[in-house]
C-alpha cells in the first residue's frame, strides 16, 4: 500500500532540498536497512530522499517512518530493470501505485528471474568453489530481492574474492561460465508499466560506459511517458552526457541528480548528487499513483 502523506496535495507546502533521489537498501542490492540508508542520508544534509530498491516496494514503510522521524520528506520509488539487446537499463520510478496490476506482474516475474538465475549461478559456482545457497542466504533479509551482489557478498564472506568489485569482474562476469542470463522486460514497457501506475519514470546513470541508447529507443521511450534522465551520476561520461543534456534541455525534461547509494555496497556516497527543488516538485506535480511522504 502506498505510505500515509500529506492530504493537503500541494508539492512546494512541506518538501525541502537539498534532495537524493537515488537510494539502495537491503530490501535489494544495499548492505543497510531502510532506516539506517534514511539515516545516512540524513547526516550528509539530505532533507528530501528517494528509495528506489531493485524491482520491489518493500522498503517504504520503514523508510517513510525513518525518515518522518527525521524530518525528512521521502519520495517512494523503485528501480525497475530493463534490457535493450545486450544492455541493461535501470528505470526509476518515482510516486508509482506499488498495487498497479500490470506493474505487480512485471516486478513479480523479475523477483523470480532473479531468484532462480541466483540458484542456478550458485549451482555453477558451487561445483568449483566451495559455496552454498545457504551462504547465500546469509547475505540477504526477509523478503529482499536477490541479486548477483547477494552471490558477491558471499563469496567475499567465504574468501574466494576480496570485495564485489573483484566478484563482477571475475567470478560474476556475464562472459563468466557461472552467468545466467536474467528475464527484464523491453525499456519501454518498463516506463509504461511505471506510467500506467502513477508513476513518474526517469532513466537512472543513462550516459554510462556503454554509450546512450539508440535514439529510436529514447523516441519510443518518450512516447510512453519517459520523463527525463539522471544527468547527475558519477557513471555518466562524455559525449553522452552532453548529448542527452541537450535532449532535455530541448524537450523540456526533468533531469535529476542522485547518489545510487548501496551502502558499503559500492563507493557512492548521499548527496554526492542531489535534484534541485524545481525538478523534484515537477515530479510530484507530475505523479498520481502515490504522494510524498512529508515530515
Amino acid at each position: 500500500m502506498a505510505p500515509h502523506t500529506d492530504p493537503s496535495g500541494s508539492s512546494g507546502a512541506r518538501f525541502h532540498g537539498p534532495s537524493d533521489l537515488h537510494l539502495h537498501s537491503d530490501h535489494s542490492d544495499g548492505t543497510e536497512p531502510p532506516a539506517r540508508v534514511m539515516a545516512a542520508a540524513h547526516a550528509a544534509g539530505i532533507r528530501t530522499a528517494a528509495l528506489t530498491d531493485h524491482d520491489t516496494t518493500s522498503g517504504w514503510a520503514e523508510a517513510a517512518d525513518a525518515a518522518a522521524s527525521l524530518g525528512m520528506t521521502l519520495l517512494p520509488g523503485m528501480e525497475l530493470s530493463a534490457r535493450h539487446d545486450w544492455r541493461s537499463v535501470h528505470v526509476l520510478g518515482y510516486l508509482l501505485d506499488p498495487d498497479d496490476l500490470v506493474l505487480r506482474a512485471m516486478t513479480d516475474r523479475i523477483r523470480r528471474s532473479r531468484l532462480t538465475r541466483a540458484r542456478t549461478m550458485a549451482d555453477r559456482i558451487g561445483r568449483d568453489y566451495e559455496l552454498s545457497w545457504e551462504d547465500i542466504e546469509k547475505q540477504t533479509t526477509a523478503g529482499a530481492t536477490v541479486g548477483r551482489p547477494h552471490l558477491a557478498d558471499a563469496l567475499v564472506a567465504k574468501g574466494h574474492v576480496v570485495d564485489r568489485s573483484e566478484a563482477f569482474a571475475g567470478i560474476l562476469h556475464p562472459r563468466s561460465p557461472y552467468y545466467v542470463e536474467l528475464y527484464a522486460p523491453d525499456p519501454v514497457e518498463a516506463v509504461a508499466a511505471i506510467t500506467g501506475a502513477g508513476g513518474v519514470a526517469i532513466v537512472a546513470h543513462p550516459a554510462g560506459r556503454a554509450g546512450l541508447l539508440p535514439a529510436r529507443v529514447i523516441d519510443r521511450m518518450l512516447g510512453a511517458g519517459l520523463a527525463g534522465f539522471e544527468l547527475g551520476h558519477r557513471e555518466n561520461v562524455e559525449p553522452a552526457l552532453s548529448t542527452l543534456r541537450e535532449l532535455v534541455d530541448r524537450r523540456g525534461l526533468i533531469a535529476t541528480g542522485s547518489s545510487d547509494y548501496h551502502g558499503l555496497g559500492k563507493p557512492n556516497v548521499p548527496g554526492e548528487y542531489t535534484t534541485s527543488d524545481d525538478m523534484v516538485a515537477r515530479i510530484i506535480d507530475r505523479a498520481h499513483g502515490s504522494a510524498p511522504v512529508f515530515p
